[in-house]
């Protein structure tokens, strides 16, 4: 049932974004080249060979996104830096990028100056390609310092600032699908052990970087370091069931777990030991695929976040499926579970991405008794679109914030420390494989025009009434918020058709007519040489 009520004073409200899925400028003022330019230059890594080259043109219009900023009236706003932009090869002894370093700092200054809190994540993916061919990326345990070195250059740059960092966003899917399936850059399949170690790199590399800032910075700067971790959640089948239950709790421990554990408890869950330790040993392994902490970096690893940041989008229906051990080893049949989805469940966007905002409660109570109950700041949470044509009243978007910020507050009810949200994203913007096909944004973006001008969606009115409100007061209202938004947007998809239109008549300018021209003049040299030629 909906719970009408509101958020306590002081809660956050913001959008996010990454850099290499907004800015563009990919080879612009001394950046250097990411393992995201190398993977999207390459054919057939993207739909439709789609890259991120110019994306939405960010590098060039902080401003005008400061003022959809502006228009949202949030309070904060989730950027990445693109760790290339500033150190073109990913390490520090060898080049400083001072117009990368610039860039960052006129973008967090502007934010500022109007009153929106930069809150930056240190890395969303796009790791400078030079350490991936000289080291093999995360494979490689020389990432733990050169990333080191960069967060500290950043902490020095920029943290007088920012007071909230995130080390890295979702080091699920860059070790998993980075480095176990290779549908994300660098495009590794390197099955069974490949995400493991991948993540084991970025744990021990997350400390340092907290260790770094409790050491040197916290005093001076006094801000917070965390991690943003995405999980769906995993509900059992049937709830009854014991082995449905434990598959259930797999998938979390499998997600979430993975990275939490080490940060909270000091070690990999369990049943993660238990599971890739006896299928390794079925395989005739010597060691488990999944590598182990000594005692001395459980310690240092374990209470190194000041906050958890939580991405979450759907969730699954889990039940137990065994996997016989003979199949080639793999994270996926490491866990042994199945997941199915009710077909009730809406799924406006993609076949991936479900609307089942209980699960979010759930999620989030999880977190409340397996880690003692940390702050949490929502890092992502949005719903996509996969239709091409423009989707301006775009009502299934409302209908979900609505639902899973409606869950947050439910759970800060049940005790929860929830201190912020952002919703995901701010603008339509590259969406790794699936190029330019998803799209997340409150802002819909005209890829096709040059300048890629940006439109509001019903979603953005709705969003800021939330925003205004602090929450949801009572019913009245909030249907109100709903019709009012679905009226805007009609006006404003009347206003994105004229400008198609003129964008079309501008390509059709600029094709057909200097084909029509240096037809004529073809033409016209053709009939002079024929007539030439019979009058002489």
């Amino acid at each position: 049932s909906f719970y009408y009520g509101t958020f306590p004073a002081g809660f956050l409200w913001g959008v996010g974004s990454s850099a290499y899925q907004t800015e563009g400028a990919w080879d612009k003022d001394g950046k250097g080249p990411s393992i995201w330019d190398a993977f999207t230059h390459r054919k057939g890594k993207v739909l439709r060979n789609e890259t991120g080259d110019s994306a939405c043109d960010g590098y060039y219009k902080v401003k005008d996104d400061i003022q959809l900023l502006k228009e949202l009236k949030v309070n904060h706003y989730l950027l990445s830096i693109s760790w290339p932009r500033i150190m073109p090869t990913g390490i520090k002894a060898e080049q400083l990028n001072e117009k990368g370093i610039q860039f960052y700092n006129d973008t967090i200054n502007s934010l500022l100056e109007n009153n929106i809190t930069p809150i930056v994540s240190l890395y969303h993916w796009d790791l400078p390609q030079v350490l991936q061919e000289k080291y093999g990326g995360w494979q490689n345990i020389s990432m733990i310092n050169y990333f080191n070195d960069y967060a500290n250059l950043c902490f020095e740059k920029f943290g007088d600032r920012v007071k909230h960092w995130i080390t890295f966003s979702n080091p699920w899917a860059v070790a998993e699908k980075g480095y176990e399936t290779g549908e994300h850059a660098p495009g590794l399949k390197l099955g069974g052990c490949g995400a493991y170690k991948a993540a084991h790199h970025i744990i021990k590399t997350h400390a340092k970087v907290w260790h770094s800032y409790n050491n040197t910075w916290r005093r001076e700067q006094g801000g917070m370091v965390g991690i943003s971790l995405t999980s769906g959640w995993g509900e059992p089948v049937d709830p009854h069931s014991q082995t449905d239950r434990d598959a259930a709790e797999r998938y979390i421990q499998f997600h979430l777990g993975w990275f939490a554990n080490p940060i909270y408890r000091g070690d990999y869950p369990e049943v993660m030991k238990n599971y890739v330790g006896r299928k390794s040993a079925q395989q005739g392994l010597g060691t488990s695929r999944l590598p182990t902490f000594s005692v001395q970096e459980k310690t240092y690893i374990k209470g190194t976040s000041d906050f958890l940041g939580i991405g979450h989008f759907t969730t699954r229906y889990v039940l137990q499926k065994n996997f016989p051990f003979l199949q080639v080893s793999s994270y996926h049949t490491d866990h042994d579970l199945a997941e199915l989805v009710d077909p009730n469940w809406p799924a406006p966007g993609p076949k991936w991405l479900y609307s089942v905002p209980w699960g979010f409660r759930r999620l989030l109570n999880f977190i409340k008794t397996q880690y003692g109950n940390p702050l949490i700041y929502v890092t992502e949470n949005g719903m996509s679109e996969t239709v091409q044509c423009p989707q301006l009243c775009d009502e299934w978007r409302i209908q979900y914030l609505k639902g899973y910020i409606n869950e947050i507050l439910k759970a800060l009810n049940d005790g929860v420390n929830v201190k912020g949200y952002t919703a995901w994203s701010l603008l339509d913007k590259f969406e790794w494989n699936k190029g330019f096909s998803e799209r997340f944004g409150l802002y819909h973006i005209d890829f096709k025009n040059k300048n890629k001008p940006r439109y509001p969606k019903a979603s953005v009115d709705y969003y800021k009434k939330i925003i205004s409100a602090n929450g949801f007061p009572n019913p009245r209202e909030v249907e109100n918020w709903h019709r009012k938004a679905m009226d805007t947007c009609s006006a404003t998809h009347q206003h994105l058709a004229a400008d198609s239109l003129i964008t079309h008549m501008e390509m059709v300018t600029e094709i057909v007519l200097p084909t029509v021209f240096t037809l004529c003049i073809l033409i016209s040299i053709v009939l002079l040489i024929f007539y030439l030629r019979n009058h002489s």
